[in-house]
């Protein structure tokens, strides 16, 4: 497809976005040409843009010529939900400490939990994620927790939708999820076995802020120890209380600030 055809009625700050947003769902360096492609650019566009971007340092060159993330994006991006990184961080570092299994924290954005904090535990179990990734709020203890408490209206909008199979265990049909999710509500914790990946399970408890949910945190363990996880609970819940304790002063739109969105169609990361 040539040219301005793609390009035309999209302003500069769309295009800009459209090639930022080529690196959510790729971790890779990749050819000019590529990444005009991927973000239905004209190459000329593509090129001129990614010029001035590699000058504000948000894009950069590898030696061999490709594109990737400047390190100046990342420091911009450390920003992104920092109070709450920075307050959860030490006793996300207790909840590990505690446990030994692999700890993190994440919020919901849009129909995707974000992992905004992560230590990992020195039991070898598969990546599923890592701190800015995504993955499908269904899929995941820490995604049902959230999903569960949060507002009615979220839940029936993220039902409606279809729901993305990672693996063979997880869940997806609608009904079944519904009363999970009521039953996740009701006993104040979520797990999962093997809907990442095969070989992990996770639990989760939820972190309230002013009496509404803030984020999740939670564990993932290897599947061989899957069953025995909720001994993890008198941990997690007291932990979760402490991040309580610590953030109630701060308000919630500083506290998560843009990162809590309705339902957009987004990409994620693994």
């Amino acid at each position: 497809m040539a040219g301005g055809n793609r390009t035309s009625g999209r302003s500069v700050t769309s295009k800009v976005l459209a090639i930022l947003e080529v690196f959510e769902t790729s971790r890779r360096s990749m050819p000019l040409s590529e990444l005009a492609a991927q973000a239905d650019l004209p190459v000329s566009t593509t090129h001129r843009l990614v010029g001035e971007l590699v000058e504000w340092g948000l894009l950069s060159r590898g030696a061999n010529g490709n594109i990737q993330l400047g390190i100046r994006l990342w420091a911009i991006a450390q920003n992104a939900g920092r109070q709450l990184r920075e307050t959860a961080r030490p006793f996300i570092q207790d909840l590990y400490s505690l446990t030994g299994e692999t700890s993190q924290l994440a919020v919901r954005d849009g129909t995707s939990a974000l992992y905004i904090e992560r230590i990992y535990g020195t039991r070898r179990i598969p990546r599923a994620s890592r701190v800015g990734g995504r993955l499908p709020l269904h899929a995941t203890a820490v995604g049902k927790v959230i999903l569960a408490h949060d507002e009615s209206w979220v839940r029936s909008g993220y039902l409606e939708r279809p729901l993305e199979r990672l693996t063979p265990a997880t869940q997806v049909d609608p009904e079944r999820l519904s009363a999970e999710l009521a039953k996740v509500k009701e006993q104040g914790y979520a797990v999962t076995m093997e809907e990442v990946r095969i070989g992990s399970c996770s639990i989760a408890v939820p972190v309230f802020h002013s009496g509404r949910i803030g984020c999740g945190i939670g564990l993932v363990v290897p599947s061989s120890h899957g069953r025995t996880m909720t001994r993890h609970l008198p941990v997690l819940r007291g932990v979760a209380k402490k991040i309580e304790e610590h953030t109630a002063h701060i308000p919630l739109e500083s506290l998560f600030g843009s990162l809590v969105e309705p339902l957009p169609d987004e990409p994620r990361e693994h």
